[in-house]
């Protein structure tokens, strides 16, 4: 009996890790991961990886640009034991860092509106594995929020494993 008592604990505890380390993130206009700036939900960032570094875009609460003018962003990130803090700067009216090395770590943005408002604490945990389902990386995939609300079959199948929709687990 305790034996069977730890093993469902132990795989629930796994069922947890896994469901919360995959995926159900909200992306942006241009296929970014959404990060909240604000207490209200009015100002967002939008976080794209290209060519090695990443960009991050303010948004307004109808996700559309706002001017990068006196808002600032710390980033810190990678093994928790040495973080690195990138040197972030702003170009083409959003903020840019390089990526950190590694294909999996965490990245910790600190947002501030002016110099005299009070930071903004933002997590994601970039991982750059791909979701076998959707083909995108971890860290931008949405496969768990379209299982959760939105049941769809549009999705394809294509060199993924095929799974039944209506299948209860």
């Amino acid at each position: 009996m305790k034996t069977s008592l730890l093993t469902l604990a132990a795989l629930l505890l796994l069922g947890i890790t896994r469901t919360l380390g995959h995926g159900g993130v909200e992306l942006g206009p241009n296929g970014g991961r959404i990060v909240e700036f604000s207490k209200n939900e009015t100002v967002h960032g939008e976080v794209t990886l290209t060519n090695g570094q990443f960009h991050v875009s303010i948004l307004d609460k109808d996700m559309k640009p706002v001017a990068v003018t006196e808002q600032s962003l710390v980033v810190t990130g990678g093994d928790r034991a040495r973080p690195e803090k990138p040197k972030v700067e702003v170009q083409g009216g959003r903020f840019v860092f390089s990526a950190l090395k590694g294909d999996d770590y965490l990245l910790v943005l600190q947002f501030r509106e002016n110099p005299a408002s009070k930071a903004i604490t933002a997590r994601i945990e970039f991982d750059a594995a791909i979701c076998s389902a959707c083909k995108n990386p971890e860290w931008l995939c949405k496969c768990s929020s379209e299982k959760e609300g939105k049941k769809s079959d549009t999705h394809d199948h294509k060199g993924a494993e095929k799974h039944d929709h209506e299948k209860k687990k």
